[in-house]
């Protein structure tokens, strides 16, 4: 792992990894414990997806995304944290395939129901947002609010003043079996969404089981459904690069040029055509990076590129599917895919041959 900062300096901002991957793959059920798959995984939600790859391999990767598989769909609703914690909503949604209640007292073995993920409104580190995901809800409040709640939580590491303890963050797990009517823990949840986050505020709702079509206990909020469908873009004779066989620990330099250039072909900048004919006074960009010839000033290569981008509530399931159909459409050639979360943390993943190259950007 590449660390970008000094020891002695601030928090690291970008980490570096690179990874071979296994001879076999089930693009069916990816690997859940080796680079890069953890690193999709680990961001829940993202509001951009990008996939680059070469223009030749564009028609296969299309193909793969066929039958729904390259589309989504989300909702936005208005609904109050107590909501959640409430009636069929909670039984369907959040208690999957753990104890609810019918009834105070009366406590039952939910099966068979759903699975979703919520994202509330609000900017991170300034308002009060809330996820919830796999039964896990996470609130990130100030320090007022933290103490009407009356909820343990724990602090938010700030980048200002050392000694302010400025935000708090608290995970309730629903799924617990005391997660029920009736229980001290559940019933101080119950008061502080009453009491103190009593505010209705807009979410972002995404069914993990099902088609997010608006149906179910959802319904009663009135959704607004939105179906997300990709949008192809190319850049034709981008000048390209020849991945070095290894990356030594300390070779910050070459790991950042390679991030840059990914990240300016996923924008589609004409600055990485080999014609493009800007004033040097405006733009003194070039691709320094080794060409095929080895040689990063000669003649390098040109290649014709197309990108494909989703901008909605995606979520990591989602992202690991196009993920493996990329990797199965450019077999042995090279691709490249990245995702910004809400909270404003990102990484980009370059596969080459059979390695991968992984940044991840912290907020």
């Amino acid at each position: 792992m590449l660390d970008i900062s000094s020891h002695n300096g601030p928090k690291p901002r970008c980490y570096f990894t690179h990874a071979v991957l296994s001879n076999f793959i089930d693009y069916d059920l990816p690997p859940t414990k080796k680079r890069p798959f953890t690193t999709i995984a680990a961001q829940t939600t993202s509001h951009t997806v990008d996939i680059l790859l070469p223009k030749s391999s564009l028609p296969k990767f299309q193909e793969g995304l066929g039958n729904g598989k390259g589309t989504f769909q989300y909702a936005r609703v208005h609904m109050k944290l107590s909501d959640i914690i409430e009636g069929d909503f909670f039984n369907h949604y959040v208690k999957a395939g753990a104890y609810g209640w019918l009834a105070p007292g009366v406590h039952v073995l939910i099966s068979g129901v759903g699975n979703i993920v919520m994202l509330s409104q609000g900017r991170p580190g300034i308002d009060p947002v809330y996820l919830l995901s796999e039964g896990m809800l996470r609130l990130e409040v100030n320090k007022v609010m933290y103490e009407r709640m009356g909820l343990e939580g724990k602090v938010i590491p700030g980048e200002g003043r050392k000694h302010v303890k400025a935000r708090f963050a608290i995970e309730i797990n629903l799924r617990l079996p005391s997660m029920v009517r009736g229980k001290p823990g559940f019933d101080r949840v119950v008061w502080a969404f009453r009491n103190v986050l009593n505010h209705s505020v807009t979410w972002l709702f995404h069914d993990l089981e099902a088609i997010t079509d608006g149906s179910g206990p959802i319904a009663v909020h009135q959704p607004l459904v939105r179906k997300i469908e990709p949008s192809v873009e190319e850049l034709d004779g981008a000048v390209m690069f020849v991945t070095p066989g290894s990356l030594e620990q300390d070779d910050h330099s070459l790991a950042t040029e390679l991030l840059e250039w990914v990240t300016m072909a996923a924008n589609l900048s004409p600055r990485l055509q080999r014609n493009d004919s800007i004033d040097s006074y405006l733009s003194k960009y070039n691709v320094t990076l080794p060409t095929s010839d080895g040689d990063a000033g000669g003649h390098p290569e040109t290649q014709d590129l197309a990108r494909i981008r989703w901008h909605g509530f995606a979520h990591a399931s989602f992202v690991s599917k196009v993920f493996m159909t990329a990797l199965k459409a450019c077999g042995d050639d090279w691709f490249a895919i990245s995702a910004t979360s809400f909270s404003g943390e990102a990484y980009v993943i370059l596969k080459t041959g059979e390695r991968t190259l992984t940044w991840e950007s912290l907020d």
